[in-house]
């Protein structure tokens, strides 16, 4: 029997958290914490994951807010904010514009949407989101739908993302020309 346990105990991530706080600054800490929100939390919240006092984390998050890395709701007592996906995905596609030319980027697209093409072929459909995963009684069927769908959806996001990339290599880091 082995020893290996996923769960990492306590004190590990106790430390992990004391070396976290301990070499990140407040902004740093406050900008991770609400990364890993994905609805609207309220700031107090946040402030308690960040490890920092309410008002510090507001002053953070309206600064992150102000730059389009959050999304705030202020009209919400108490204030809430969330990542905002769509920022990420734009630094995401920037980063690949960087590294890859304009025709690596547009075979890349058309890789997955061969793949994708191949998706729609198999399940009958031309997005993911409308096939059942249940059409099925046996376990290992319904696990390789899961599957083959979940695979689905990520190349449906690589070739948004792809295209963006595409958008703004070819317009020098802007998505409409110049």
């Amino acid at each position: 029997m082995s020893d290996f346990d996923p769960v990492p105990s306590r004190d590990a991530v106790d430390e992990v958290r004391r070396r976290w706080r301990d070499r990140t600054d407040t902004f740093g800490r406050v900008y991770d914490a609400v990364l890993g929100i994905s609805e609207p939390t309220p700031y107090p919240r946040i402030a308690e994951r960040a490890e920092c006092s309410p008002n510090a984390a507001k002053k953070h998050l309206d600064r992150l807010a102000d730059m389009g890395i959050v999304r705030a709701d202020r009209g919400s007592r108490p204030a809430r904010y969330e990542r905002n996906d769509a920022y990420l995905e734009w630094q995401e596609a920037s980063r690949i514009a960087a590294d890859l030319s304009i025709d690596e980027i547009v075979e890349r697209v058309e890789r997955f949407e061969e793949r994708r093409r191949r998706f729609e072929e198999r399940f009958g459909a031309t997005d993911p989101t409308t096939v059942s995963v249940f059409d099925s009684d046996d376990h290992e069927a319904i696990h390789e739908r899961m599957a083959a769908i979940g695979e689905w959806r990520a190349i449906d996001r690589d070739v948004r993302l792809y295209e963006l990339a595409r958008r703004l290599a070819q317009n020098d880091g802007h998505l409409l020309p110049a």
